[in-house]
């Protein structure tokens, strides 16, 4: 086996170096990697990249998403590869629409981009079961993510298949394709250890698999330290350039796979936020610390449609990314890193070929710096890691100004082009707009289902839910019957029988003689609950019926296949023979709904029923269904689900996710109230939509509404350093684009709209933030004309930081130091300038 292993890892050695000297005349890019970067083409590479997810958005998107990636200074967009959307029934493949993953990575081909692919196969991402088809859990004797030969098996065969159709596109860069790096596994370690000595073997077969695929670009594995052979070991997390213990072999490069630009949330969870400067702390360091490639996870999160979120994770995903669900740039967090990318390829020579060097200026601050031999190329990064204080300090002769906790780039190891705390780029807030075009009160109609009672008796207990609806649908019904004596019904007003359930996830409705008595669910923390409510029975037959949901399948752990969701135990309480036990009574079932076997949600399956116009609230269960017109402008659509609990909403046939407005954050809010609908789901007019409702609600409140970020503000110090535009590489000098350049406020409104108001303007000491600025003790008058003279009816705008522009009649607190706070409107209308 060593032996074998050996000629393996030779023979792969090889084949990379074969593929690195591929000529470029050709078309064909070759990639290998040193200890300092990957290299294309022979030339050594700083790596910018984003995760992108084709299935969280559609095709019509795609352009759009990886230019504005492109935009923001990206030159590599990475995405993972989700098995059981492909294969969701065994050897059934579906390449289409918005699953066309040949599509995508051709998109981004065509956008001058490189591409990472993380074939998984397990993949986790928050995606249903990880990535892995249900059908998997019922092959004989599996156990995943494990060295089990039923498992290699189907997952050497289905990466076999997705590397030949990318092979068959000539989707590699070996040839001339835009793919330059491939993941096997993901963040394996986290699990290794359930699994012994199978998880050891299982890493290196995983790795030697992958290598034996031939591709010609280098394979990585995430948070792996035995990554075989040449397989590149990389880091997860937030701040890897302090983390990361580095790769598992000197001659390989340090490669961040995930820096998580903010936190995914489930059901249940307050907004998440990380901010723009701590961002891009964390990417200047990394790249201070001999970093190569860094990843945004995720730079565009997008939307879980359909039934693909994994447990209570939202339907929004990473909506706080550079790129929010809706593909709008989310400020300043997409603008300063821009401008971080642009600070740091400024430094690019001196960062792939000098030598690394480390100087102590104080206790707290600290200068990396790289020189390259016999040139003047020099770049160094001064940084500051006390979190509380500012620092001032010298370096070469210089002094420098240093926020607390922030990392200065000096692309000549002089001059300052940018900080990771003063943000220079423009900020922004989100909008949402209540169509106009989309028509005023909408008018629903209902379609409830028909409780069921009793169905046949198929299992003593109630069956396992996860087993019993195959990944099909979020739902199955238990029934079971209860034959009450009169004299089992206490006489007393006060004592009444109490229906218990305890289930194991993740949420239920319970119906008793067909009518609702209660319901509950779990959290993504503890799935398993308890629904305990008080109950009318009456003497003889009573039928007790539950609705069991899913909301979405595990995503990560060991031993998911063995994994279990649904009741296991049901009894009543406060009879007067005492606790009666109905676990064992013997139980009906039947998987799904019966609107959604009719496919009610589409034109011609709400044909099959019957529909009630709305009056009040519908009793649980319900459909609801209206149409509407789709909304004016090309602004991205949403709908707010104001005063409905929890189910799901189809557009035109196509699910866009569950909702669960009853959720609520420790905040009292729902955690998500509106969800993406994309435009390419819409028809001019009569477009249909559906809501599946699982308890009372009425649909009334419900609006279609348009999305934009057309407020845009500034908050720049005369502290703040010019903007990285002002700076450039030129013949390999590194020279300013302007003299004298100053701190300003850089204003630019999107889509070709122009600036139609100055909402708030003040030169002084400001409060606030974007979206709610206020005056503080310090205020120029003139702050407002100054601001409407240099911006109104223009698409983009500068504002110099200058007291002389700002001095009108009398600068009455001339010993503070200065900020300029803008807040702008932008729009497609006529500007209106504010009476003076």
């Amino acid at each position: 086996m060593a032996g074998k292993s050996h000629v393996l890892l030779i023979t792969t050695l090889l084949s990379l170096l074969v593929s690195s000297v591929i000529a470029h005349g050709a078309k064909k890019v070759g990639v290998t990697y040193d200890r300092r970067s990957l290299i294309i083409n022979g030339k050594r590479e700083l790596l910018f990249s984003g995760s992108i997810h084709y299935p969280r958005s559609t095709p019509e998107m795609w352009p759009e998403l990886i230019q504005k990636a492109k935009r923001g200074g990206l030159n590599v967009i990475q995405t993972y590869v989700f098995w059981n959307i492909h294969e969701p029934e065994h050897g059934k493949f579906n390449f289409e629409g918005s699953y066309d993953l040949v599509k995508f990575i051709k998109t981004i081909g065509e956008n001058g981009m490189f591409a990472t692919i993380r074939l998984g196969p397990f993949i986790q991402a928050e995606w249903n079961h990880g990535g892995l088809p249900y059908w998997l859990r019922e092959v004989p004797g599996i156990i995943f993510r494990s060295d089990n030969a039923p498992f290699k098996h189907h997952m050497e065969k289905f990466v076999t298949k997705i590397v030949n159709m990318l092979k068959e596109e000539k989707l590699y860069a070996s040839q001339g394709g835009p793919i330059i790096l491939s993941q096997i596994e993901n963040e394996y370690n986290t699990v290794q250890l359930a699994y012994r000595n199978l998880g050891v073997s299982y890493v290196q077969w995983a790795g030697n698999m992958a290598l034996g695929q031939n591709t010609g670009v280098p394979w990585v594995m995430c948070k792996q330290k035995d990554a075989p052979g040449p397989v590149i070991n990389t880091c997860n997390g937030r701040h890897c350039g302090d983390t990361f213990t580095g790769p598992n072999s000197p001659d390989k490069p340090s490669l961040w796979t995930e820096n998580w630009t903010a936190q995914f949330r489930v059901f249940g969870d307050p907004p998440s936020q990380r901010s723009a400067e701590d961002t891009a702390f964390s990417v200047a360091r990394w790249f201070s610390k001999n970093g190569s490639l860094v990843n945004y996870y995720m730079y565009h999160g997008g939307t879980n449609f359909g039934r693909t979120a994994a447990s209570f994770v939202t339907t929004r995903y990473y909506d706080e990314a550079p790129l929010d669900e809706f593909g709008l740039q989310r400020e300043p967090k997409w603008g300063h890193l821009k401008d971080l990318h642009r600070a740091i390829n400024l430094c690019k020579k001196a960062l792939l070929w000098g030598s690394p060097k480390v100087q102590q200026l104080s206790s707290d601050v600290e200068a990396t710096f790289f020189e390259e031999p016999r040139t003047k190329n020099c770049a160094a990064f001064l940084a500051n890691n006390n979190s509380k204080e500012a620092a001032t300090v010298k370096f070469r002769g210089n002094e420098y100004y240093l926020p607390p906790r922030s990392i200065s780039i000096l692309p000549d190891c002089k001059t300052v082009v940018y900080n990771t705390v003063n943000v220079v780029s423009q900020h922004n807030a989100r909008n949402f707009v209540k169509s106009r075009k989309a028509g005023g009160k909408l008018e629903w109609k209902m379609y409830s289902e028909t409780i069921p009672t009793q169905f046949a008796v198929d299992s003593s207990i109630p069956k396992e839910l996860y087993n019993l609806t195959k990944d099909t649908t979020d739902y199955a019904w238990f029934t079971t019957t209860i034959n009450v004596d009169r004299r089992d019904l206490n006489a007393r007003k006060d004592i009444n029988p109490v229906l218990r359930i305890a289930s194991l996830g993740h949420a239920m409705v319970a119906f008793v003689n067909g009518q609702f008595v209660g319901s509950a669910h779990g959290s993504q923390i503890e799935k398993s609950f308890v629904l305990q409510t008080f109950v009318e029975l009456k003497p003889g037959i009573n039928f007790i019926t539950l609705l069991g949901s899913l909301v979405g399948l595990p995503d990560s752990g060991a031993y998911m296949e063995h994994r279990y969701a649904g009741p296991r135990g049901v009894s009543i309480l406060g009879l007067n023979t005492g606790t009666l036990d109905l676990s064992s009574n013997g139980w009906g079932h039947q998987v799904g709904l019966t609107g959604e076997k009719a496919k009610v949600f589409t034109k011609e399956g709400g044909k099959k029923v019957t529909w009630t116009k709305v009056e009040k609230a519908g009793p649980s269960v319900t459909w609801y269904k209206t149409q509407f017109n789709a909304p004016e402008g090309k602004a991205p659509v949403a709908v707010r689900m104001t005063g409905m609990k929890k189910g799901m909403i189809w557009i035109n046939g196509k699910s866009i996710g569950r909702y669960w407005m009853t959720y609520v954050s420790p905040l009292g809010e729902p955690t998500q109230s509106e969800y993406h609908i994309p435009r390419s789901y819409l028809k001019p007019k009569n477009n249909l939509m559906v809501v599946l409702e699982e308890e009372a609600a009425n649909p009334e409140k419900i609006e279609i509404l348009t999305v934009n970020r057309d407020t845009i503000c500034s908050y720049v110090t005369e502290y703040h350093p010019p903007s990285v535009r002002n700076w450039e590489r030129k013949n390999s000098k590194f020279t300013p684009v302007m003299n004298n350049a100053k701190p300003a406020a850089h204003l630019k409104c999107p889509n070709q709209k122009k600036i139609v108001g100055v909402q708030f303007a003040s030169f002084g000491d400001p409060l606030g933030a974007c979206g709610n600025f206020a005056v503080g003790t310090c205020h120029s008058s003139v702050s407002k004309q100054v601001v409407e003279q240099h911006c109104l009816g223009k698409n983009s705008c500068d504002i110099p930081v200058d007291r002389a522009l700002f001095a009108g009649r009398k600068d009455n607190c001339p010993d503070i130091s200065k900020t300029l706070a803008v807040q702008v409107k932008c729009s497609n209308k006529h500007p209106r300038r504010s009476a003076n």
